[in-house]
């Protein structure tokens, strides 16, 4: 996969308020539904997992996107929809050797609504079959509609749909970063991994509140 010619000549930014500036940053927000988050979804009915400690994270996206709306940064909403028909007969062969029959997300079904937060009006929500983001095509055309350069994540699961999408954006040229209170998995070790992970190789770990701070500095800077 090469990088995209939008990338070409961009300047190489060292400091992350540089990086995630309003302006040529989105919001991603990753597959926060029923059926991950609640109490009574897939993970925890289908696949016996606690999910205690994923509704936590809304309150800090809730105020991530009330801050990225503010300031003119584009929300970007992911939303999984894993009927079997769609899948990949990867993904069918592990949901097959774990022995699930119950299907994830169905279209229309209370598994697949929003957990916490949903899109405003306007919004793009981009549909995917599998764990990236980028496994549908217009999520990179919108990006590069817009100018955006770099993507913040937050949402669950962290050490799945979250990094996968996110190593999907570093490997198409975007700056990257994960909110470490705003991304959560049943797997509290696998989430560390992935902290670990982007800090190591990927981009950058900022909490909600230093995001939260360096957006309002940078409004306030360009008032």
């Amino acid at each position: 996969m090469s990088v995209p010619s939008r990338f070409a000549s961009r300047s190489v930014l060292p400091d992350p308020a540089e990086r995630l500036a309003p302006g040529r940053t989105a919001l991603v927000v990753v597959d926060m539904q029923n059926d991950f988050c609640a109490p009574g979804g897939y993970i925890a009915d289908a696949l016996g997992k606690d999910v205690s400690g994923l509704a936590p994270i809304v309150l800090p996206i809730r105020a991530l996107i009330a801050a990225a709306r503010a300031g003119g940064i584009p929300v970007v909403w992911l939303a999984a929809f894993y009927e079997e028909e769609l899948l990949p007969p990867s993904m069918i062969a592990q949901k097959r050797r774990l022995g699930i029959a119950a299907t994830c997300c169905q279209r229309g079904s209370w598994g697949s609504d929003f957990f916490g937060v949903a899109p405003a009006e306007g919004e793009a929500v981009f549909a995917k079959h599998t764990y990236s983001g980028f496994s549908n095509p217009k999520l990179e055309l919108h990006l590069a509609g817009r100018g955006i350069e770099a993507l913040v994540f937050c949402g669950v699961q962290t050490n799945v749909c979250v990094e996968s999408t996110l190593r999907d954006a570093h490997a198409r040229g975007f700056d990257v970063a994960i909110v470490p209170d705003g991304v959560a998995s049943h797997a509290p070790q696998l989430h560390e991994a992935t902290l670990a992970n982007v800090r190591f190789l990927f981009g950058d770990v900022v909490p909600s509140a230093e995001l939260l701070a360096l957006w309002a500095a940078r409004d306030a800077a360009a008032a």
